[in-house]
């Protein structure tokens, strides 16, 4: 009888075991027929276009998409409201970031659309280069070029092991870089275009630790004679003109704004909505505001520099940020002063 009953229990064992593994089995199969019915709907309505990199002109767009199938969230780099990032290795060498954007939704394909018209014609050692573009029926990819050093945000706020030491002189390098690239989005451009989401996420740093402003989702084109452009108000909190949420106008001092606020983290080391500031009911601007009227703004610098930054060049960044962050817009300098301004603190000093 017990021989029985064993001889039972394994019989049973291994009809559920060959039950199981065919129903993996059926579910991988399915997992992989919709991925080959994706590329293949993706294939037919699909269109793939290459600005730059021979890396990725030497793929099918077969090849292309069955990589990009092929990625998983091990692969994520980033994300936020217009997309997830994925890093995506081509060969041994070549590398790119890029931003995968579901369709079906009007403001997902603006921001598709925005980060085209904004990003194809740009070339600026201070903004992250647009590679090409995926436009299928079910999704959109933007392909960048990779980044190897990250965000700032990851460097300055990140966990342990993505923290990386920032010396003063690599901090006033990427102040100067970021304003550098907005002078050129501001001034140079044909329309002018307007961030509207400047923060330490959407500026990334090359091999050089050279600072590359990204994420152009929210960007909007302007006119030459024009002087606002009036929008939805979207952006990050912490990081928005107050003049912003009252009028809807976005503005190219909006951006100045935004541009003041990360000046303060790459000074303090702290982000603009930090807990400590909600727990005393202020924030970094309010704090940082009150700490220069006392005339200490050497207490607000981030303890990771220690005592090993320049006084008096640090205080010269400070009032520059300080300038950023007026209340009235037209009292904030253009981006291209701010260039000169911050030129002229390390002069000063030098």
């Amino acid at each position: 009888m017990h021989t029985t009953m064993v001889a039972l229990y394994i019989t049973i064992c291994s009809i559920l075991f060959i039950v199981s593994k065919m129903l993996i089995s059926f579910l991988l199969y399915k997992k992989w027929a919709r991925k080959k019915r994706i590329i293949e709907n993706s294939l037919t309505g699909g269109k793939m276009v290459m600005f730059r990199s021979a890396a990725m002109q030497s793929l099918s767009p077969k090849s292309f998409l069955t990589m990009i199938m092929g990625l998983s969230n091990k692969d994520i780099i980033g994300s936020g409201g217009y997309g997830t990032v994925y890093r995506l290795s081509v060969g041994e060498k070549a590398a790119f970031a890029v931003k995968k954007l579901s369709r079906g939704s009007a403001e997902m394909d603006r921001g598709f659309e925005r980060e085209l018209d904004t990003m194809g014609d740009i070339k600026h050692r201070n903004i992250v280069p647009l590679c090409g573009y995926y436009a299928a029926p079910h999704f959109n990819l933007l392909i960048y070029e990779l980044m190897p050093n990250g965000s700032l945000d990851t460097i300055l706020h990140g966990k342990e092991e993505t923290r990386r030491a920032l010396g003063w002189e690599a901090r006033h390098k990427i102040a100067a870089g970021v304003a550098r690239g907005l002078a050129y989005l501001h001034h140079d451009c044909i329309p002018h275009v307007i961030h509207r989401d400047i923060k330490s996420s959407n500026i990334l740093l090359d091999h050089n630790m050279e600072a590359r402003v990204s994420d152009f989702g929210l960007a909007t084109l302007m006119k030459p004679n024009h002087s606002h452009v009036t929008t939805v108000v979207a952006g990050t909190f912490g990081y928005l003109a107050p003049e912003y949420f009252e009028t809807g106008r976005a503005t190219t001092k909006g951006d100045v704004y935004s541009y003041g606020v990360v000046l303060l983290e790459l000074l303090t080391g702290m982000r603009p909505t930090d807990e400590s500031f909600l727990e005393n009911g202020t924030r970094l601007v309010t704090w940082v505001k009150e700490t220069m009227e006392e005339k200490r703004e050497e207490h607000a610098v981030d303890s990771a520099l220690e005592s090993s930054f320049p006084a008096e060049e640090v205080k010269l960044v400070f009032k520059v940020a300080d300038k950023c962050l007026e209340s009235e817009p037209c009292n904030r300098p253009t981006m291209a002063e701010v260039v000169k301004l911050l030129e002229q603190a390390k002069n000063t000093t030098a």
